[in-house]
């Protein structure tokens, strides 16, 4: 348990107790005492802690609330707390304050814990399964793709700093109409170069990667295939091009630093029978009919809108049955806890028909959710980017790598919620100035790092502080800095429970503005000695902080800059 909560459960007991006293001395009467909360007022100068212990038990108490809060602060003691006093505000709110040993317990706390500062077991131990990106196989990643790496892969890294097990994964989709849109494209392509009779639909894929493909297909086999039928032409081209381009897609992952535990192909789930057997245990269930030669699964029951296809009546499934199927070998066959999806918001009305499947097949469907992104437009010079993926002039994330850094992209595009539209500036993530939120986060850590080495420079080594020398950190900005340094570990807590990777960056992004203000405003090398290793061991506590975040995102955190 970090130092924070502590204080947060140590005051709670000395509430409850202050209760029980006031109970057994007649100043209340008798009753249960009810739940309260402890937060973090918005304005600290009303307190560290608030509680409304008063107003949650005025009808158990019928009394006032400021009236009960009077008896209860009449009655509590703050001496097992990190509490120094406290004020009753407005209709009965209770503010409590910091001792002063308080901060130096978390100065100490961050210097004992280093890297695993923030860490808790909070998730205790459940296996998760975080799927993100699996963008399809038939052509490169968009700047969709690199939202949802930089999301998936930061939200993995919080779960698993929160406690959780976590495994990431993502999923082929080698089989279905997109890899037959993908075969039609790659053969159109690859006949043009021996007949001028062929012209490539307009819904097949119109990227420069196609033709490509069918010129280095041609080189290795010639004119082979053109008197083929159809069915072994079009087989050869994507046994050919897909694992290719599967390649690429880990190759370029890689590059923006997301490492998979497993590729999981969709084609395994045809192969090995799962799809049929989800019909079969759907049908078997008696959640399913016929109608015009199709098998429809009856969703309506189970919470969709309306019920769906899952079987064509020319014996073909639809896309929605591997899906379905994936998601049972999920929570089912490899009983991951909880599974977690990063999807494109045009998948919300995909989502409660999953869901309604897994639940006709008897499983907790509250065990899957997902994390629905907002689109991504690109901005350069003040003015929108135009995309087009069919054109094949997409802007792909391994040219967006090429022109901003990747500790960039990855920190831009978990700046914002998942669910909210972002508009990523092309020319602010290449800026080297405070403009820059990652430039302004690293500048920081690097400023931290150049104040130690210069100090090293001067003969000052940094040496263990004391609480005393602690205690002499009194400025506004020295405790300010501490404060939110100490509610590190919560705010991993929260980004887990809530599935916001976004609100550690921001947090990082704050932690950095409080150490410039806390510098410019506090000296650090001065004459008092005491007050310089007290002040020392912060900008050391503020480093290791954003080193983590910085470190746990995979961004770098540079020592010079």
């Amino acid at each position: 348990m970090s130092t924070a909560s502590a204080a947060v459960s140590s005051l709670e007991t000395a509430l409850r107790k202050a209760f029980e006293k006031a109970i057994s001395e007649g100043l209340l009467p008798q009753a249960e005492i009810p739940q309260f909360n402890i937060e973090i007022p918005a304005d600290r100068s009303h307190g560290d802690l608030a509680t409304n212990a008063a107003m949650a038990s005025a009808r158990a108490f019928r009394a006032a609330p400021r009236k009960i809060a009077e008896i209860i602060t009449g009655c509590i003691d703050l001496s097992q707390t990190d509490m120094a006093r406290y004020e009753i505000a407005g209709p009965g709110f209770i503010n409590f304050f910091y001792d002063s040993s308080f901060y130096s317990k978390v100065l100490d706390e961050i210097a004992d814990k280093g890297s695993n500062y923030g860490r808790s077991d909070f998730g205790g131990g459940k296996r998760v399964l975080v799927e993100f990106v699996s963008a399809n196989p038939t052509g490169p990643m968009h700047i969709g793709n690199a939202r949802g790496g930089a999301i998936g892969d930061s939200l993995a890294s919080v779960l698993d700093a929160a406690g959780y097990q976590v495994a990431r994964e993502f999923y082929v989709n080698d089989a279905g109409n997109q890899i037959e849109k993908f075969a039609t494209s790659l053969e159109v392509r690859y006949m043009q170069l021996y007949r001028d009779d062929w012209e490539l639909p307009e819904d097949s894929y119109h990227g420069q990667d196609i033709i490509d493909h069918a010129k280095a297909f041609a080189e290795i086999n010639g004119d082979s295939y053109v008197d083929s039928s159809s069915e072994e032409r079009r087989k050869a081209l994507v046994d050919f091009a897909l694992p290719k381009n599967i390649e690429g897609l880990e190759r370029d992952l890689l590059k923006y630093r997301i490492r998979y535990d497993r590729w999981f192909r969709e084609s395994t789930l045809h192969n090995d029978g799962s799809v049929d057997k989800v019909v079969k245990l759907l049908t078997e269930k008696g959640h399913t009919y016929e109608q015009e030669g199709a098998i429809w699964f009856k969703a309506a029951q189970f919470g969709a809108d309306k019920d769906f296809v899952l079987v064509r009546s020319n014996g073909l499934p639809t896309y929605v049955v591997p899906d379905i199927a994936y998601h049972y070998d999920k929570l089912v066959t490899r009983n991951f806890d909880i599974a977690i999806d990063v999807l494109g918001s045009d998948h919300h009305g995909y989502v409660p028909r999953l869901k309604a499947a897994l639940t006709a097949l008897g499983v907790d469907a509250s065990r899957l959710d997902v994390v629905l992104m907002q689109m991504v437009f690109l901005v350069k010079e003040g003015e929108r980017v135009k995309l087009s993926k069919r054109s094949g002039k997409a802007i792909t994330l391994v040219t967006l790598l090429d022109e901003i850094p990747i500790d960039a992209a990855r920190f831009f595009f978990n700046l914002r919620e998942a669910n909210t539209p972002f508009e990523f500036d092309l020319d602010l993530a290449i800026e080297k100035s405070s403009q820059n939120p990652v430039y302004y986060v690293q500048y920081a850590h690097a400023r931290i790092c150049n104040i130690i080495r210069k100090l090293a420079e001067d003969g000052i080594a940094q040496r263990k502080c004391t609480a005393e020398d602690h205690a002499r950190l009194t400025a506004p900005e020295e405790i300010e800095l501490i404060n939110k340094l100490a509610a590190y570990e919560e705010e991993i807590v929260t980004a887990a429970r809530d599935y916001d990777p976004s609100r550690i960056t921001r947090y990082v992004y704050d932690i950095a503005t409080l150490f410039h203000k806390f510098y410019n405003a506090c000296r650090v090398k001065n004459d008092d000695e005491s007050l310089m290793q007290a002040r020392l061991s912060l900008c050391t506590a503020a480093r290791t902080v954003i080193a983590n975040v910085l470190t746990m995102f995979k961004i770098t955190a540079p020592e010079s800059m």
